[in-house]
């Protein structure tokens, strides 16, 4: 099975991730198949716009196809990762600049991947069980699929915060955050998709739009600016610690358990796309960090702990962000492995 249905519906374009089973990862060959038909469609006068949604309750999509990723890097399959990282990527950047209206109804979890597939389209609607998250220093990644602009464009050092310790954010602080539009209540989701499928168009869904409750971010966000506005993942540990509260204690340990590795180059991504928030930009440099994530970083170690062996207890190259040499910051900076990810269009998101 492709885990992914794609179909055209008079007007309407549908991409229905199909893997609830795998909380609809990402796979290679999904991520190409998406591509192709975003390619067709675009051309396709018929087609006014492209709705794409999920099987299952549990979530959109909780990322990219970890343990296929694993089973290439242990058996010294490098390229192979990198290929889909890098197909991934366009994929990610064409959604961002496509020439019709791209709607995603982003319910349960989405994360990583998800987040790539969803978040750069023009219409991102969220449900009362929408939790999106960051989470790739975790597994010894960086926020990849162009999320370093969305996290650097976030209020203040919010997106900063969300990219180091993978916090997750309900509806509410998804908006907040940029990584989402809409809020649509769960009871009125079935009408919205029908209507959707049906081709009215999209401004239906402002019909079913509601505010969504406060969440946590905004109240957050004094403290979250204080404690990230400082030189360094070091200093913003400290300072957390420093202000000892529940949240920030928390946010402490996040950072301090994730891959120091991720989190220093992690840092240093999300500040570039701060300074230059060009999508396309941002996505050759994570692809730089992700594409040697396998032979040169945490990332077996970190799918190991968190996927294969479910243990928690990663044990990462280096310590502490003190011992991550600079050099190896140095190197995954440098022009990618068999070429950067291309991209048609240099346009951002």
């Amino acid at each position: 099975m492709s885990g992914v249905r794609i179909r055209q519906n008079g007007s309407v374009d549908h991409v229905t991730l199909a893997g609830p089973k795998t909380m609809n990862a990402l796979t290679h060959g999904m991520a190409l198949l998406m591509e192709k038909a975003l390619d067709d469609w675009a051309i396709n006068p018929s087609v006014e716009y492209v709705l794409i949604d999920a099987e299952g309750d549990r979530a959109f999509c909780a990322g990219g196809d970890l343990v296929g990723l694993y089973q290439a890097g242990q058996a010294a399959d490098f390229a192979c990762a990198a290929d889909f990282w890098r197909d991934e990527y366009r994929l990610n950047h064409k959604i961002a600049t496509y020439p019709k209206p791209y709607v995603a109804l982003m319910h349960g979890v989405v994360m990583g991947g998800g987040v790539g597939i969803s978040a750069h389209g023009s219409h991102r609607v969220v449900a009362d069980s929408t939790l999106i998250a960051m989470p790739e220093c975790s597994v010894g990644l960086i926020p990849g699929v162009g999320g370093s602009p969305i996290l650097a464009n976030a209020p203040g050092h919010v997106g900063t915060y969300l990219g180091l310790t993978g916090a997750r954010m309900g509806p509410g602080d998804a908006i907040f955050a940029g990584f989402a539009d809409t809020f649509v209540l769960s009871d009125n989701w079935p009408d919205l998709l029908a209507a959707l499928q049906g081709g009215e168009g999209v401004g239906v869904i402002e019909d079913y739009a509601v505010t969504p409750h406060r969440e946590n971010l905004p109240t957050l966000q004094p403290k979250i600016d204080t404690a990230f506005n400082c030189e360094s993942p070091d200093a913003a540990i400290a300072a957390l610690e420093q202000l000892n509260e529940d949240w920030s204690v928390k946010a402490a340990s996040k950072i301090k358990s994730a891959s120091p590795l991720a989190v220093a180059a992690a840092w240093n991504t999300i500040l570039a796309a701060r300074q230059n928030d060009l999508l396309a930009d941002a996505l050759k440099a994570e692809f730089r960090f992700t594409s040697r994530g396998l032979e040169h970083g945490d990332f077996l170690e970190g799918v190991r702990a968190a996927v294969i062996d479910k243990d928690r207890s990663p044990k990462w190259a280096h310590a502490t962000l003190y011992d991550v040499p600079a050099e190896l910051l140095a190197l995954k900076s440098e022009p990618a492995v068999g070429g950067d990810v291309a991209f048609e269009s240099e346009e951002g998101i």
